[in-house]
């Protein structure tokens, strides 16, 4: 099974990563649905989509999980009945999970293109990107900093939330690995620390919100 990466986070909150390679077939071995998730998988047009969705099922087995354990609330996000944090993410050939028994955590797994620059201006000021070397290293920047947006709103889960003017990513280094982030919204104030990785084109940030 292409079990791609894993990332221990802490003692209570971990990550894995899967490269979808295989047939539908055979993601379909060990898989099985609830009536409301088989549902979700018959209106799925993109045959992508579908092994992306299976193969979120076998990540969710690696923690013991099985696709009953999984439910959404009435924003589609998803919960797992044992009261665990969890966020799901794919783009294309990856899929991934996080999950965290102590902290609210988000996940996004994001390709590294151009067209990110198109519409950079919709979620961050451009101009703290001037600075870069070159159009590379600002498409990579930015699309860390999409994907700690995207984590973020994972978690807090309110609508309303806009990427450009709530939510905050605090500059960083590449090699840092790591920033922080703060979500302002209707006068409150949440913290969150982010952190990254970047593979085969690909860029995956997560997040966790800071205890009270």
């Amino acid at each position: 099974m292409p079990l791609y990466k894993t990332i221990t986070v802490n003692e209570e909150t971990s990550l894995a990563i899967w490269m979808v390679d295989e047939t539908e077939e055979n993601l379909w071995t060990g898989i099985e649905l609830t009536p409301y998730c088989q549902n979700r998988f018959n209106g799925m047009k993109s045959e992508l989509h579908r092994k992306a969705f299976l193969s979120i099922r076998h990540l969710l087995a690696k923690y013991g999980y099985t696709d009953a354990d999984l439910i959404y609330d009435e924003n589609g996000k998803p919960h797992l009945k044992d009261g665990n944090f969890i966020s799901i993410t794919h783009s294309h050939n990856f899929t991934g999970i996080i999950i965290s028994s102590s902290e609210h955590v988000g996940i996004d797994i994001e390709m590294q293109r151009d067209k990110i620059l198109r519409i950079a201006h919709k979620f961050t000021p451009f101009e703290e990107y001037k600075t870069l070397a070159n159009t590379a290293a600002v498409v990579r920047k930015l699309t860390i900093v999409w994907g700690a947006k995207e984590s973020l709103y994972k978690i807090y889960g309110h609508r309303g939330v806009s990427f450009l003017h709530h939510i905050n990513v605090q500059d960083f280094k590449f090699d840092a690995y790591a920033t922080t982030a703060q979500i302002i919204f209707e006068s409150n104030l949440s913290n969150y620390k982010i952190r990254f990785l970047e593979f085969e084109e690909f860029t995956c940030v997560y997040a966790t919100r800071d205890k009270e």
